[in-house]
């Protein structure tokens, strides 16, 4: 993906609230199928690491593993919030 649709994407994020937290269960297959069904419904959506989340992985690697499982493209990672798009 080129550089002026990630800026696009992640200015689209901004405005957004998040649609999922990741909490002290980590990421669990509940939580990436909800993911999947949110990435159907709306293409882009924001994620929310709580800090109990981060007790095993940091947010970058969580923000890795979200976009490995949901087969989506992680735009941005921006304090303990992770942005996903899937076309």
């Amino acid at each position: 993906m080129d550089k002026k649709r990630i800026m696009e994407l992640r200015g689209m994020a901004a405005r957004m609230e998040p649609a999922s937290h990741v909490g002290k269960n980590g990421v669990t297959d509940s939580l990436v199928e909800e993911i999947n069904r949110q990435l159907k419904d709306n293409k882009l959506i924001k994620v929310k690491v709580l800090k109990s989340a981060m007790d095993e992985m940091s947010r970058e690697d969580i923000a890795r593993l979200l976009a490995e499982k949901t087969g989506a493209e992680l735009i941005e990672v921006k304090g303990n919030t992770v942005v996903l798009f899937k076309r």
